[in-house]
Formats: structure tokens, sequence, C-alpha cells
């Protein structure tokens, strides 16, 4: 298994400078208040395409072969890896197909068509979306961009670590940890690339829905767990089977613990995040800021960075967590 290091990370910067938004590292004297100690937010929910996906997908396209290109790309993806991959496609002039769940958000899938990418639906429940996708490679010879376990991607995912540590030294200030949802675990494995390099001190954290826990369960266990359904949560950005073997490579040794997030904590984060930040954070993406807040993650007397990793949310699950 051939994993990305730090010089691949530094790479992904170079091909993404002026194209991936550098997202503000923000900061909310409530949220200080809220739970007792000093909290800085990654803002990748501003970034293009509304979540961190854009990096690893646009890194991982500039990687491939003229030739493969020509070809094509095929995703599987709940939303926002496809955005991305729609987005970087159209920048490349590739065409894009991208497999998701019947049940995605209706915003991500007019994301991917917006850009230019073709959509085909499946049912979580009944069938097998890397199949499909396998199928798709096969019949058109298109390229297959996994959502996280794929090195261009996670090289990618870690440009957002780098600029953490960037934002922290120009604001003068050091940070005791860092939160970050997970799903698959590409961007949690980008960040701990850079942050092994950069800033060994942070310790690093998870965080992960209830029932949908696998992460949480593989730390104890020491190998990769997988979770024993597909759908039913809100926070459908993180919705993965299992850990990716090579992200889970890159995490074990690093990864401090996780926070395990129900739905209504996710969905008190979206709030809080709106009244406080006015950020708007689609519930995956809110799912670290859960955990801190819910203290699921202790807070007290440190400095923690969070990363609010999406904001594609549908209008009437936003309306709901703010109270409309």
């Amino acid at each position: 298994m051939h994993l990305p290091g730090f010089n691949d990370v530094m790479d992904a910067a170079t091909r993404l400078k002026g194209l991936a938004v550098r997202t503000p590292l923000l900061w909310s004297p409530a949220l200080d208040e809220a739970v007792g100690g000093r909290v800085l937010i990654k803002a990748e929910c501003l970034q293009r395409t509304g979540s961190f996906k854009f990096r690893g997908a646009y890194n991982a396209l500039a990687l491939m072969t003229l030739a493969d290109r020509v070809r094509g790309v095929v995703a599987f993806s709940s939303g926002n890896h496809a955005q991305g991959v729609a987005e970087a496609a159209q920048m490349w002039g590739i065409r894009a197909t991208i497999v998701m769940p019947a049940d995605a958000p209706a915003i991500k899938a007019e994301g991917v068509r917006a850009r230019g990418g073709k959509v085909i639906t499946y049912d979580r429940a009944s069938e097998d979306r890397e199949a499909i996708s396998r199928q798709l490679c096969e019949e058109t010879g298109a390229t297959l961009i996994p959502s996280f376990d794929h090195f261009g991607v996670i090289a990618g995912q870690g440009t957002c670590g780098l600029e953490i540590v960037q934002q922290l030294e120009e604001r003068g200030e050091t940070a005791d940890q860092l939160v970050c949802c997970v799903g698959g675990g590409g961007l949690i494995a980008g960040i701990n690339l850079a942050l092994a390099e950069r800033a060994p001190e942070i310790a690093v954290y998870g965080a992960e829905p209830e029932g949908f826990d696998d992460h949480a369960r593989s730390l104890v266990s020491g190998q990769r767990e997988r979770n024993t359904k597909s759908s039913g949560s809100l926070q459908d950005a993180l919705l993965s089977e299992a850990p990716g073997e090579m992200t889970f490579s890159i995490n074990q040794p690093r990864l401090k613990g996780i926070g395990v997030v129900s739905d209504d904590e996710a969905m008190q984060a979206v709030a809080f995040a709106w009244q406080h930040l006015k950020l708007v954070i689609e519930p995956g993406g809110a799912c670290a800021l859960a955990a801190v807040l819910s203290g699921k993650i202790d807070e007290k007397g440190k400095t923690t960075v969070i990363v609010a990793t999406g904001g594609n949310v549908d209008a009437a699950v936003f309306a709901k967590a703010i109270g409309g």
C-alpha cells in the first residue's frame, strides 16, 4: 500500500494555489464561553463547492495522465465529494459521472448537474455503489476517483491542515487539539500528515455520528470495523461503510479519540454556528463542533481548532435546525 506523505501534501498545495479557497480561521466569544476554552473554527463550508472535498478531487485529477483524462472519471458520493469531482472535472474539461444515493440532499445532486456532471442514483439499502461505479469504469474506460481512500485525494485534503498551521502562526497562537469529523477518514488523514510534520504537539480527535461509529470502534479493536447500516442519519456526509485501508493506516497512530454525536446534537451545532458565527453548516459538517459543544471532547482550559467541513444543507433541514 503506497501511502502519501508530507511532501505529497506540499505538492498538492502548489497545484491548488489560487484555485482552492484559503478558508478563514474564525473565533467567536460566544463559543469560548459555551465550552470554557478557546475555540477557532476552520470554515471549510466556505470552500469551493461548499466543502473541503474540492481540495482532494482537484489534486487527484491533476495527477491523472492526459490519456486517462480523455476517458473521464467516475465517483461515488452522497454529495460533497460528488460536487468536488464535478467541479474539478469541469475545470480540466473531463467528463464526470457521479453515483449518488437516491436520498442524498437535493442541493448536492443539483450542484453536480450544475457543474456538468452526470448523476446516477442508487438505493443505499439494496445496491452497492462501488459495484455500480466499477461497472461504469469497465464500460467506459473511465478512472474511479474514490472519496477518501486514494493517494491524491488524501494529499489534497492535507492542504487544509497546512493552512491551519499557517493561520495559527499568523495569529501568534498555538493549539492544544484539533477536532475534525470523520466519514471515511480522508480529510483527517491529510490533516494528520500535515500536523505530524508541522505541529506534532497538536492532539487530533475525530467526530462521527451515532450508529456510524466505525472509527471509534476501530480505534478500540485495532482493526477496521464496519457499520451495520448504510442510512438513517441526518449527518449524511459521514455515512461511510468503514474506515479506508489507507486512511486508517495514517490515522490509527495519530488519533487520540472520537466523539460520537447524535443527530440532535449535530442540529444544535448547526443552529449555534448560524447564530454566533453566521455560518451555514450541514449536520455532518457540524459534527466536530457538536462533539465539543456537547462535551464529548473536552475543551475546558484548552485551545481547540474545529474543522467545519461542509455547508451543503437542504433548506428544509436547515430551517428545522434553526427553528424556522
